[in-house]
């Protein structure tokens, strides 16, 4: 048996937290297709570049991408290369579960 420390539970437990909202989400999807510049992200997303900001310094923080400043612009890749198998698994769970209870609620 395994046995995990506090400090590396805690690490993972900062991408489950930094994977928490809908908005990073769609981040992290929209860059596994490949870098992407802040105005890309803000493009797709339509918020205020202070907001992408924070959510990219939040995904940043907890290792999920990496950034490169190239004059004056900032390109965000991914970094954490197993999330696309992660997140494909979890969309299938969902939308397993909404097929079930579309199901339940036809009966």
């Amino acid at each position: 048996m395994l046995i995990y420390s506090k400090a590396l539970l805690a690490e993972q437990a900062k991408i489950f937290k930094a994977l928490g909202h809908p908005t990073r989400l769609i981040m992290v999807h929209a860059l596994q297709s490949g870098e992407k510049c802040v105005c890309e992200l803000q493009e797709l997303i339509g918020d205020d570049i202070s907001t992408i900001s924070k959510h990219l310094s939040v995904l940043k923080e907890a290792g999920i991408v990496s950034v490169e400043k190239r004059g004056t612009n900032m390109y965000y890749s991914l970094v954490l290369c197993c999330l696309e198998t992660f997140l494909s698994c979890t969309a299938e769970t969902v939308r397993r579960r909404l097929a079930e209870q579309m199901e339940e609620l036809k009966k």
